[in-house]
């Protein structure tokens, strides 16, 4: 598959950092003088860096690339040095990508020898990057995100409801969200959310139009949220639900649009990212009218 990435041109580079608050996934980081791409998994491809760089050091480069492996980016990492492995190895656990932060460790493990620093001592101190619990991290997100770009973007797995968060702070109807963010243009596709669930995509309005969304349609499932009509970049929208079917592996699709005709749009987009896309899945359709009722619900 063709993939958009970013390219530093690391002998124009001179540190200055002005890119890293340009990267709204977080994914650039200012390591040992040069700005690095500590996690692949999380570019978007989308160059909102490039603006940010007089020394032009930055560009994106379109290749032929297999789906996301752990195991061959931690082996490039490798070869820029600790201070990277452990900015990415950091990456993976702020972002909760538990599977892939295994993989790094195992690698490191099984090649200790070969590499060139403490691969031990690298390992403690990811492990010791300790978090706060969950209610205090998410606050604190609100405040402040180390290694630059915005902290509504940051990739968080909820799995079960807090017990730590009192019960008024979650309203009568407890929210089934599992992840954030939410939204198509901020989301990762190959996020460990994302393995193997059953996929929700939902128009933004759909939540605001049915009382129950949350209970009967986003219960179990994970989620993203999108306007065929308004948002831009539809292109890569298509690229992600491909890679949700290929790489994450999604068992189902649930296609959730309003009745007005641009919703349809939704559904055009995961049919031409099945077309692309090696595995097939189950595609349901609903479609919900203005007020919030069910009009219509078919697989597809």
């Amino acid at each position: 598959m063709e993939r958009e990435i970013v390219h530093i041109d690391e002998e124009k580079c001179n540190g200055c950092g002005l890119c890293v608050p340009g990267c709204h996934e977080g994914a650039l980081q200012i390591i040992d003088g040069k700005a690095r791409l500590v996690s692949d998994l999380m570019c978007d491809g989308l160059g909102a860096c490039l603006g940010h760089c007089p020394q032009d050091a930055i560009s994106i480069e379109k290749r032929e690339a297999q789906p996301y492996s752990e195991t061959e980016v931690i082996a490039l990492m490798i070869q820029k040095g600790r201070n990277t492995v452990l900015a990415h190895m950091k990456h993976l656990k702020d972002h909760n990508e538990t599977v892939y932060l295994k993989e790094a460790v195992n690698y490191l493990l099984e090649n200790e020898g070969k590499i060139d620093f403490d691969v031990k001592e690298v390992i403690r101190e990811v492990h010791n990057s300790g978090k706060k619990p969950q209610a205090v991290q998410q606050v604190a997100q609100m405040h402040h995100h180390q290694g630059g770009g915005c902290p509504g973007s940051k990739s968080m797995d909820f799995g079960n409801i807090d017990p730590d968060v009192p019960a008024a702070a979650l309203g009568t109807q407890p929210s089934q969200l599992k992840q954030w963010p939410v939204q198509m243009h901020l989301v990762q596709p190959n996020a460990s959310y994302f393995q193997n669930s059953d996929l929700l995509l939902a128009a933004d309005c759909v939540a605001f139009s049915m009382g129950n969304f949350h209970q009967d349609y986003l219960k179990g499932k994970s989620l993203a949220v999108l306007c065929p009509k308004l948002d831009q970049g539809i292109d890569s929208y298509i690229e992600k639900v491909r890679m949700m079917i290929d790489d994450a592996k999604v068992n189902t699709i649930t296609v959730m649009m309003m009745q007005v005709p641009c919703c349809s749009g939704l559904l055009h987009i995961v049919k031409a990212a099945q077309a692309n896309a090696n595995r097939k899945v189950p595609v349901k359709s609903i479609i919900v009218g203005l007020q919030g009722e069910l009009l219509k619900e078919e697989w597809v």
